[in-house]
């Protein structure tokens, strides 16, 4: 299952317009999408090794930028638009999680989830919601989903040809690890 879907995913990421859809999913991940730019940047860099770095940017610009309208709709249109949103998808104790975590760790908490699987877009939201200020929020933004995509851009452009064999050789093994990973973790962040 895994196998086809990998060789799929591999021929959109050499299409000619792939950098574009990279460049829309790194904006809406970082508002409301569930799933990671990762996806799509690993077989890019991999397909196209030599323009892996260009990727990373991409991926990372357009990251901040939607941070930045996640930001705003937590700042400007919280009560309107985001509230009955967050409400409606039984996001509200993840929101209430978020905000502990800022006044608990603060800035750290926004370089901690833009550079892990901690879902980010809750994290942009609700720096906006609690007014913290633009400019820290932009650079540390831009440091960890920089290093993040960066290194997944060089893993990819360091392993080339060799690790997309060994990657097509594993990859249901891996997208069932991915789903057992995903499920544990909704139930991890349910509780």
């Amino acid at each position: 299952m895994f196998s086809r879907l990998y060789a799929v995913v591999m021929q959109w990421a050499r299409h000619r317009y792939a950098p574009y859809y990279l460049a829309i999913t790194a904006f809406i991940e970082s508002v409301f999408w569930p799933i990671p730019v990762d996806v799509m940047l690993a077989p890019m860099a991999l397909g196209k090794p030599q323009r892996a770095w260009h990727y990373a940017g991409l991926a990372t610009l357009f990251s901040v930028l939607g941070a930045l309208f996640g930001y705003l709709l937590g700042y400007a249109l919280w009560d309107p638009v985001v509230q009955p949103l967050v409400v409606s998808v039984g996001y509200e104790d993840k929101i209430v999680l978020a905000e502990q975590w800022f006044e608990q760790w603060g800035i750290w908490v926004i370089f901690i989830a833009s550079f892990t699987p901690i879902p980010y877009k809750v994290f942009t939201v609700t720096a906006g919601l609690l007014h913290m200020a633009l400019l820290p929020f932009i650079v540390t933004s831009l440091i960890g989903r920089g290093m993040r995509f960066f290194l997944v851009a060089g893993l990819m452009r360091w392993g080339g040809e060799k690790m997309e064999r060994k990657l097509m050789h594993y990859v249901d093994v891996l997208g069932w690890l991915c789903i057992g990973l995903a499920i544990a973790a909704y139930f991890w962040f349910s509780r």
